[in-house]
């Protein structure tokens, strides 16, 4: 048969085309043989159309049909008719309708597959991986990646309509020590020399504001050399932008508008607007983390003033050292004593030393520990939870103030999951701005950028102690995941020299690092702030994936391996002495 191409998608076979011929093209996505006659599902990228093979119609094509299997590749060609009122399928848009086929194509035999498209989900992660083409077969992804492409078409549209050029920056950079692990490319022309892959386009938007172009974003990739979780991966896509003349109100808005507009396309929904705000301070110490989901209600609290004058050894060496003691109360739910000891072990392995339960008996506490405690405490714990009741049951972890409230934030998820607080179809897009300019690193005894070393401190920071200082930073969190995070820039010499100097980077250092930046500092530098926003992350939350690797095309495993692609692999030596390199055996930590 003489191919001139497709005439329509399965999927979009309408009430116009009844009657007429079409040709479609695409995969067999099932096969029924009815005696006489052979029904088979075609599936294209559009949807699915039954085509029905008749030996009325063209006894040879009905031959030739009986050979198709699941996933052969085919071209059809014939008339669209009327299915009978009873066998109509009103699941589908084309389900009133099928092909009456009189020409077929079998443009490619598929062999038996490793898994079917029906049992993927049920298949080991890293063998899906390795055939990626055939799990992407699937409907579900399909449809997530449609929406990918929704989404990064909104995010442009809505852009560009406001003044934003859209620029590349270098995927070969220079390796900077802004936080993450780098990944590192040897460069043949230069011996022994080395491009870094970006984490982010950071420093070259900071220079496209120093150029004067006052609005730019691009969809970036970017690399990172961290161990990887479900929401992380080595090589990830961001909505990176940055602004020049602003302040951090004018970059939430422009923020704001476009998750509206992503939200309106991709759902027909409209958000309220403008998005909660909420200081660090408040959100760590109300929840137990800076990026805190705010879909359910259940508070830290802080009720060491209730253990003042305690005689557990354990609690009052914690506050005579400084420490809180924190809790979550649960009212109105009974947990059987099985299950609150059971809570201790889980406690612990979300990182806690110990974890302490108490409930109420006819007004009185019952606790592993109640002999040390008054008859009245439902009262004293009243002055610091006052919607305590005999029916509130508490959960208390006791330590430094950083350590216990991020044990009691892991324990405030587990319990609402348990409790089923969290309505799965509500997004909750919070903005927490205030962080901290700084926070201090045990080990190496010295300061380090909670953002980076370009965020601007925040208006009296001089006359402060590091561990005081704030930041003109802000992250936008949806149901407590992180999109993203951003600030408004350093954008004046002297004062990236202090917080250069607070962070321990001496000045040959800096130059050696940044001097590009600090010169560009000084040949006239506008205020600039910008953002990025992760796209894996924000279509995981809009298709409510498990993992971003259900939103990447062709993602890593968790041990950062491609299965499809067997990568990384070994280089010959030959190859390696082009470099001027030779692998050494890496020396064990003591």
């Amino acid at each position: 048969m003489q191919r001139s191409g497709r005439t329509i998608g399965c999927g979009e076979v309408r009430q116009e085309l009844l009657n007429k011929r079409i040709k479609l093209a695409g995969w067999v996505n099932r096969r029924r043989d009815h005696g006489g006659l052979i029904f088979i599902d075609m599936r294209d990228r559009s949807g699915i159309m039954q085509l029905v093979f008749n030996p009325d119609f063209n006894k040879a094509v009905h031959e030739l049909a009986h050979q198709l299997r699941s996933e052969d590749v085919i071209e059809v060609e014939g008339t669209v008719v009327n299915r009978s009122p009873e066998t109509v399928n009103r699941e589908l848009a084309t389900g009133a309708f099928e092909l009456q086929v009189d020409k077929l194509v079998i443009l490619n035999k598929a062999k038996n597959l490793p898994f079917t498209l029906e049992e993927a989900e049920n298949v080991d992660e890293e063998l899906r991986l390795k055939y990626r083409y055939i799990d992407l077969r699937r409907d579900a992804m399909q449809h997530k990646f449609a929406l990918r492409n929704k989404v990064t078409f909104a995010m442009r549209e809505f852009l560009i309509k406001r003044g934003f050029y859209e620029m590349e920056t270098p995927i070969l950079t220079k390796n900077t020590p802004e936080g993450a692990r780098e990944f590192l490319v040897p460069c043949r022309t230069h011996t022994g020399t080395f491009y870094a892959l970006p984490q982010s386009p950071q420093l070259y938007k900071q220079i496209l504001m120093a150029s004067g172009f006052e609005s730019y974003f691009q969809i970036a990739r970017c690399f990172r050399d961290e161990d990887l979780r479900a929401d992380r991966q080595p090589e990830f896509t961001q909505l990176d932008l940055e602004m020049s003349f602003i302040n951090e109100q004018d970059i939430q808005d422009i923020i704001e508008g476009l998750i509206a507009h992503v939200w309106r396309t991709a759902f027909n929904v409209e958000l309220q607007l403008p998005f909660e705000r909420m200081p660090y301070d408040v959100a760590f110490g109300t929840y137990g983390s800076d990026k805190p989901d705010v879909r359910f209600d259940l508070p830290i609290h802080d009720i060491s003033s209730v253990f003042a004058d305690t005689e557990l050894k354990f609690l009052r060496t914690t506050l005579d050292k400084g420490g809180k003691v924190g809790a979550l109360a649960v009212h109105d739910h009974e947990f059987s004593r099985s299950e609150l000891d059971a809570m201790v072990g889980r406690a612990q392995k979300l990182g806690a030393k110990g974890l302490l339960w108490l409930r109420f008996k006819d007004g009185k506490p019952d606790s592993p520990v109640a002999n040390f405690l008054s008859p009245n405490f439902l009262d004293e714990l009243k002055k610091s939870i006052p919607q305590a009741s005999a029916s509130t049951t508490l959960f208390i972890v006791a330590g430094p103030y950083d350590e216990a409230w991020t044990i009691l934030g892991r324990l405030r998820l587990l319990l609402a999951g348990d409790l089923n607080l969290i309505d799965p179809n509500v997004h909750r897009f919070l903005w927490v701005t205030d962080f901290p300019l700084f926070e201090y690193d045990k080990e190496s005894k010295a300061y380090a950028a909670v953002h980076h070393p370009f965020t601007s401190p925040q208006e009296g920071w001089e006359k402060l102690d590091p561990k005081d200082m704030k930041a003109r930073a802000y992250d936008i969190v949806l149901n407590g995941i992180e999109l993203g995070g951003g600030s408004i820039r350093i954008h004046d010499a002297a004062m990236q020299d202090k917080v250069f100097d607070l962070l321990g980077l001496d000045k040959a250092t800096a130059q050696k690092k940044f001097g590009f930046l600090l010169e560009a500092l000084q040949l006239g530098f506008p205020p600039h702030g910008g953002l990025a926003i992760g796209i894996d992350r924000l279509i995981m939350l809009m298709t409510k994936s498990a993992s971003i690797r259900d939103v990447i095309a062709f993602p890593k495993t968790a041990r950062g391996y491609d299965p499809m692609m067997a990568a990384p692999t070994t280089v010959d030596e030959a190859q390696l002495r082009e470099y001027g390199l030779k692998f050494a055996p890496i020396k064990k930590e003591a």
